[in-house]
């Protein structure tokens, strides 16, 4: 912790500069301004509300690091000094971009943290790596002064490779949701999207269940996002991998707190291979909005809160550049901005760029484009209450 606190004040001075890259004079348009991970941390996941930045960031070794957490009431201007999340030294990984952690607010605020565990649970007659590693979960105490030591979700369905996720909705309700296969099964047609619900903040979790039972498989090493809306509802958008070929995005909903989910094909990719794609969702005033990764492109769409069928897809302008890792945010004037990375691979940075859509989905005259992603990294962003946006990367 004393290593990390030296370079707390070089961050907040180069956050407090705010960059604004590709902003715009317009003040009828949302300006966009862009500031760097606290730290030197890769990976942000963000959540903002009541005036309240959350951010998570990764740490240290790419095959074994460490997560933290800190907060910002000022929008990205200054943060808290950082908390680390893991109890266990080294458990979070970076490696691939996708299996890194999660971050959801649930009830009263509380936050809540899921990701890919690094080491080996205990599991007598399994010789496979992967068929140990857990699906790892903490949450902020009550006191809001430290996270609860982490806990392992996973109890049949073992077999991580690419991301899991999260989502907290207002009534209590956290759900953990990964890909692996069906017990005793392998290959990726064997893979399903698996839900463990809690009911109590996080307390306790169920026994995890199929969420979505249609045999159209899970991409191995792809990310999945997972997000509870404003009334209610959970959703997922999960890469499927029927017949090796058919990598195609679902889309799944649930209304009944997890029970049960009805899902659609929103985007069809045939490709023989293994994309390391992730997605994104967010709140909008009408509803919802979703994010992914198609042939080197991003795309997002809008759809009504509890359903599983989007609107029109609207794809980000400009040349492709191998574009991935698409991040949303809605403002209060119902604008989206939609960012991504753009030159990243396996072991190789890239740039951020992002583009801003009014509520037409049209693009605005708001766009840009920022060097120095870091390897192994991802993007975020926020809405603040002037309508602006930050991209943190």
């Amino acid at each position: 912790m004393e290593a990390m606190k030296k370079f707390l004040p070089a961050v907040l001075a180069m956050a407090a500069a705010l960059c604004c890259l590709g902003s715009n004079s317009n003040p009828a348009l949302p300006a966009v301004s862009t500031i760097r991970v606290p730290n030197g941390g890769i990976q942000p996941q963000v959540v903002e509300r009541d005036g309240v930045v959350h951010m998570i960031y990764f740490i240290g070794e790419p095959e074994q690091g460490d997560l933290f957490y800190v907060r910002s009431k000022d929008y990205g201007r200054t943060f808290s000094s950082p908390m680390r999340v893991n109890r266990e030294t080294g458990s979070a990984i970076a490696v691939g971009n996708i299996r890194g952690a999660q971050l959801a607010l649930g009830r009263n605020g509380r936050v809540h943290v899921a990701w890919n565990g690094t080491h080996e649970t205990d599991r007598p007659g399994v010789t496979e790596s992967y068929m140990k590693k857990p699906m790892l979960y903490a949450r902020l105490n009550d006191a809001g002064t430290g996270f609860e030591p982490e806990r392992n979700v996973v109890g049949s369905a073992w077999g991580l490779d690419g991301g899991g996720s999260l989502a907290a909705d207002g009534e209590g309700n956290v759900y953990v949701f990964w890909h692996a296969p069906i017990p005793g099964k392998k290959g990726e047609d064997n893979r399903r999207v698996w839900v463990a619900v809690s009911t109590d903040d996080g307390k306790s979790f169920a026994q995890e269940a199929i969420a979505y039972t249609p045999p159209v498989g899970a991409c191995g090493c792809c990310g999945l996002k997972a997000f509870a809306d404003n009334q209610g509802a959970v959703y997922a958008l999960f890469r499927s991998a029927t017949e090796v070929v058919h990598r195609d995005i679902y889309l799944i909903a649930s209304t009944d707190h997890g029970r049960t989910f009805h899902g659609n094909d929103i985007s069809p990719w045939n490709i023989g291979a293994c994309v390391m794609s992730s997605e994104s969702i967010a709140q909008s005033q009408d509803g919802i909005v979703a994010a992914w990764e198609t042939e080197k492109q991003v795309y997002f769409a809008q759809m009504k809160a509890g359903e599983d069928r989007i609107g029109t897809p609207i794809q980000a302008p400009g040349p492709q550049n191998n574009r991935k890792y698409p991040a949303l945010a809605v403002n209060n004037r119902n604008d989206t901005l939609l960012a991504w990375t753009e030159g990243t691979a396996w072991k190789k940075g890239g740039a951020v760029a992002w583009q801003v859509f009014g509520k037409d989905g049209r693009p605005e005259p708001v766009n840009g484009k920022a060097d120095g992603v870091p390897v192994w990294s991802l993007v975020a962003a926020f809405a603040r209450p002037d309508g602006a946006f930050v991209v943190v990367y």
